[in-house]
């Protein structure tokens, strides 16, 4: 069963509107799946600031404070995403001015095969505007997230 929930996030009301910040979780040290959503955004027309693995939540919070994206992606492959993921969202939602930016997390996000409609509730609880499993269907409603997004003019 998949369990891919989605709103439409919106841009952050400062920052250009096209800058997309990409983080993997704080236990994740794989890269070849941030690599992957770099060069995904990249080819929507998006700048982004891939902070690579293991993010440390102060690092998170700094970035996306200094950069205004227009979205955050965090991903996780090792299967501890949830935990991860909830840790991170709530750093980020506890601080008043970051509370308008849409974050997203999308990925492996338990040890146990495909991921709840609990933990997806929880995730959207905590102050995910999207939730993305790895399965091909959470891929597809992804992409149909990033190209309902503005995209930054071309140079």
């Amino acid at each position: 069963m998949s369990t891919t929930t989605e709103t439409t996030p919106s841009p952050a009301t400062t920052g250009d509107g096209s800058t997309v910040v990409v983080a993997g979780a704080m236990s994740d040290s794989h890269t070849w799946g941030l690599v992957f959503l770099q060069l995904l955004l990249e080819e929507h027309g998006h700048r982004v600031v891939n902070l690579g693995p293991c993010v440390p939540e102060d690092l998170l919070i700094g970035t996306v404070r200094a950069e205004r994206p227009a979205l955050v992606v965090m991903s996780s492959v090792n299967g501890h995403g949830y935990r991860d993921g909830m840790r991170a969202i709530t750093g980020l939602r506890e601080c008043a001015d970051l509370a308008d930016v849409p974050v997203v997390i999308g990925g492996k996000l338990g040890i146990h095969g495909e991921q709840s409609a609990d933990e997806t509730v929880g995730l959207m609880a905590a102050g995910y505007d999207a939730v993305f499993d790895d399965t091909p269907e959470g891929i597809v409603t992804f992409r149909r997230m990033l190209t309902s997004m503005p995209q930054r003019a071309a140079v």
